[in-house]
């Protein structure tokens, strides 16, 4: 949220009646088209037929209520200490209007930006309305933590929806209980809802029915021109990928070539945003030879791609056809995210069959056990699973939207209501961000790949006990022998740093695990240049905790990139000529970043 400025009132615009009531009009008839594109896609849903996620939220506060509903007293104490809550509020109310000082009962957490306005505190109604909100959404927390009984999913289920209803009945969230929106309704004369209500019907439009939150202003933002703009080659297609070769800055190169499995849940040019910003650029002007995999963005005819699908014609083609070109068997190997999942299980794959194709293996934010897994667990167990299978069953996929909704979740006020204020309450339009336009290009998941993957990783943790069966193969972590550099980052809610440590301890071979600085993307996307975060190093994966861990590390400031590219020499420091991009056997089929990327969910 920008600092607010406060103009003197003979600079203010006057208020013009007639100007208001005319964006008032402009306002309701840009909310009645996107009524109507919602109720569009309402009409395509079974009437009779909740959705299943409505259905979650209630059998889950359903075993909340239980406990509270079970015993007459317990839910009579509960009522009266809220009640207690409002008259002691409103007494602080009284005395304040009184001119008696009167202090604050609860205080937002000093980094909350919603309540950053002074005028939240300096308004009597304003602090009135703030203090009833977090006394509220205190109390309803306490519902779920106080309630016994309860098994750790369900209490972690209710304390995320808890937290997202809470967030969606914030004042900020509202014209009439949002100081600055109002100042702002009142001075444009209602414009700002005119164009925040026309921004909603369009967004609405574009997400055919699903809201799609504008996060950035693409109109400076677009594949190949913007963004992924490392010059290169794409030398080898499939139904499922791409495969895009850079063409070398460097006289000489490693010998052993790089290989990178981005995940198929994001597209792959997070690690290529804009040249300052881009991974893959950093690479190539290191001297390594440098491939990457671009997933298609699945429709309805690969709903029976598999896991398995996935690596033999993911990684596993790709280091055939990366043989052709180089004539090297070997390549080193990065995998971000789940794509670093698969990169593991291709490894074990490997090992079982005692192929030798893998030089080193560097995973970013990946998990390989589930134990400790992230807020995505709350989106995970039998039924929930279940249904989601039975709606696949119907599309052939899951749609981009559904995903990118749930990552949204993990950070509502970042993600979805700060640009409800400003997008359809201010009615602005989001700036230019290449990380924030990447993060809405949703991609969609195959039927078949996605139930495998929350079945055998998220559901039932197969793959760290030795029980994951692919492609007919068991596999067992231990035989992968390779080197591993072994990256988590220290804010993450998808891959948390403690679930990386302890997925450590499942390979054979030797590991480095280092903790970045910041999140899931910023702590892996941070170039050298731009002097940002830390990172940690410690030589052993001993530690239970990460707490423990860091008890131990040696912290240095900056990116983590340089540190990795040394001990990827480490490995193989074989110089070569650098090579050139495609052979006559397997010639270029288009610039990079290739079509794929530019498939829109």
């Amino acid at each position: 949220m920008t600092d607010v400025i406060v103009a003197d009132p003979k600079d203010r615009p006057s208020f013009n009646p007639d100007a208001f009531a005319l964006n008032l009009a402009k306002a309701m008839q840009a909310s009645g088209q996107a009524l109507a594109a919602y109720l569009n896609r309402s009409a395509t849903q079974p009437p009779d037929k909740p959705p299943p996620e409505l259905a979650e939220v209630v059998k889950t506060f359903s075993q909340v209520a239980e406990y509270w509903l079970s015993d007459q007293k317990r839910a009579a104490e509960l009522q009266t200490k809220l009640g207690q809550s409002y008259l002691d509020l409103w007494g602080q109310a009284m005395r304040r209007m009184a001119g008696e000082k009167a202090e604050a009962t609860i205080d937002p957490p000093p980094r909350d930006k919603r309540f950053a306005d002074p005028e939240w505190r300096s308004n009597q109604f304003f602090d009135f309305v703030l203090q009833a909100y977090l006394l509220t959404t205190q109390w309803a927390h306490a519902l779920v933590r106080d309630a016994e009984g309860l098994d750790p999913h369900t209490r972690k289920k209710a304390e995320f929806y808890i937290q997202q209803i809470t967030n969606a009945l914030a004042p900020s969230n509202f014209v009439l209980t949002n100081p600055e929106v109002l100042r702002e309704t009142l001075s444009s004369n209602g414009d700002n809802l005119a164009r925040g209500m026309r921004m909603l019907a369009e967004d609405l439009a574009a997400g055919k029915g699903m809201l799609k939150i504008r996060q950035s202003d693409p109109s400076n933002l677009e594949v190949g021109v913007n963004m992924a703009t490392t010059p290169g080659k794409v030398i080898y297609q499939n139904e499922l990928m791409q495969l895009i070769q850079y063409h070398p800055t460097t006289e000489t190169v490693l010998r052993t070539p790089l290989l990178i499995v981005p995940p198929w849940i994001n597209k792959y040019y997070i690690l290529d945003l804009k040249p300052e910003k881009s991974f893959i650029k950093w690479c190539v002007d290191q001297g390594l030879t440098v491939f990457v995999i671009s997933w298609v963005n699945p429709d309805k005819s690969l709903a029976h791609k598999s896991f398995s699908d996935y690596m033999k014609e993911g990684p596993l083609a790709a280091m055939d056809v990366i043989e052709k070109i180089t004539g090297e068997l070997k390549v080193h190997t990065l995998g971000y995210c789940v794509g670093g999942t698969l990169l593991a299980t291709t490894l074990a794959w490997l090992a079982e069959q005692r192929r030798v194709r893998v030089t080193s293996a560097t995973f970013l934010t990946t998990q390989v056990d589930f134990t400790h897994a992230g807020d995505l667990m709350v989106f995970v167990d039998e039924e929930q699973v279940a249904a989601l299978e039975q709606e696949m069953q119907v599309t052939g996929v899951l749609e981009g939207s559904k995903m990118a909704m749930a990552f949204n979740m993990l950070r509502p006020n970042d993600l979805i209501w700060s640009y409800v204020v400003n997008n359809y309450l201010k009615g602005q339009q989001p700036s230019a961000f290449d990380l924030l336009h990447w993060n809405s290009d949703a991609t969609r998941m195959p039927a078949a790949n996605h139930s495998y993957y929350l079945r055998n990783c998220y559901l039932d943790n197969r793959l760290s006990a030795g029980s994951m069966v692919l492609d007919g193969v068991q596999l067992d972590l231990s035989k992968v022998k390779v080197p591993i550099y072994n990256l988590a980052t220290r804010e993450d809610h998808i891959a948390p740093a403690q679930s990386v440590l302890f997925g450590s301890k499942f390979f054979g071979g030797p590991v480095k695990f280092v903790l970045s600085g910041s999140g899931h993307i910023a702590g892996v996307v941070n170039p050298p240049a731009a002097g940002k975060y830390q990172f940690w190093t410690n030589e052993s994966i001993a530690a239970d905790t990460v707490e423990e861990w860091l008890k131990g590390a040696e912290e240095t400031r900056g990116s983590w990139w340089p540190d990795w590219r040394q001990w990827l020499e480490t490995q193989d420091a074989e110089q070569v000529p650098a090579r050139t991009v495609g052979t006559a056997e397997l010639p270029p089929i288009e610039d990079a970043p290739g079509s794929y990327v530019r498939i829109r969910a």
